[in-house]
């Protein structure tokens, strides 16, 4: 009926006496025209490809890794559940704020870590927990986090320089793709107990040095300078231009431990966990070690087996 404004798409035409007429309100004009390229089937919320995507990128992230396996950016990290995060401040892991979810059950383990917190002068901030739960993919916060900032690695040719200044014979551990970090933060006690200089590891398929290695080193990573080499073989064959020793370490070497001397200037090389040392590092090294065993034993752990090298050459040098 003209006139009715209610009517559903009743516009006023301009230039007619008329009153409200009927019309498409131009919803038809513009249902002709173009709405550019169709978005990729990816970025389609509800499309499967969507989905899927979603789901390895967030495989991706548990694994923590970007897809197409990079490795992230070094950047903080945090420290879930109350038993690791009361280790971290055991262990004076240099944290830089702690996060504690609002309502959190107060047991022993959380005043602890709260108090610990407190006299080390880390920040200390009550959160929602959803806020927790972000920060991690699992869940298993416990109500408490501990945020670590990434480690400062020092350049290889700081290890021998810390040894010429100390007027020391440089004793260096490198290791060879170790990909556990409670082997590395293990074996960066060990060098720190015996006297040792420093440890380098390959910038890349490599652990380094988290909160698990700090945990792991019982602390010893803040006193022990951790180096990154670019390329592996070319800093040991540098190391070995300046009168240091590289020696492999290996179940099957040509040297037995009772019979060397590690008196010299000498860096322990230490293999991977299941490969053992890779074919141009054991070709760089100047000898390979092996340690003598009884029994049925075939190898040591990684970590093991470089703290027996390494309480040797350090009885050896006190005599």
């Amino acid at each position: 009926m003209a006139g009715n404004s209610q009517r559903r798409g009743a516009i006023r035409k301009g230039g007619t006496k008329k009153g409200q007429v009927v019309g498409s309100g131009g919803q038809r004009r513009r249902g002709l025209e173009g709405r550019g390229a169709t978005p990729k089937a990816e970025d389609r919320s509800y499309h499967p490809a969507a989905r899927r995507a979603r789901a390895a990128a967030k495989a991706a992230d548990n694994r923590g890794r970007r897809p197409g396996g990079r490795k992230p950016e070094d950047g903080p990290e945090m420290v879930l559940g109350r038993n690791p995060v009361v280790e971290c401040l055991r262990a004076e892991v240099p944290a830089t704020a702690l996060y504690v979810a609002v309502g959190a059950e107060a047991d022993d383990r959380l005043k602890e870590a709260v108090q610990r917190a407190a006299d080390a002068g880390i920040s200390i901030l009550e959160v929602q927990r959803s806020e927790l739960d972000r920060l991690t993919a699992n869940g298993m916060h416990q109500g408490i986090g501990l945020q670590v900032p990434p480690y400062r690695y020092a350049h290889p040719d700081d290890l021998i320089v810390r040894a010429k200044e100390r007027h020391e014979r440089p004793l260096l551990v490198a290791l060879d793709n170790i990909s556990d970090p409670r082997n590395l933060g293990a074996i960066i006690r060990s060098v720190a107990a015996f006297g040792g200089h420093g440890v380098v590891i390959p910038q890349r398929r490599s652990a380094s040095v988290t909160a698990v290695a700090w945990r792991t080193s019982a602390g010893a990573a803040a006193r022990l300078p951790v180096a990154r080499a670019t390329n592996l073989t070319r800093t040991l064959k540098d190391w070995q231009s300046q009168g240091v020793r590289v020696v492999g370490l290996d179940a099957g070497g040509d040297t037995d431990l009772d019979t060397f001397d590690g008196t010299d200037p000498v860096v322990v090389v230490v293999g991977s966990e299941g490969k053992g040392l890779s074919r141009l590092v054991r070709e760089t090294c100047d000898s390979i070690l092996s340690i003598p065993m009884a029994g049925d034993v075939e190898s040591l752990n990684a970590s093991v087996a470089a703290g027996v090298v390494l309480a040797d050459i350090a009885r050896r040098r006190r005599s």
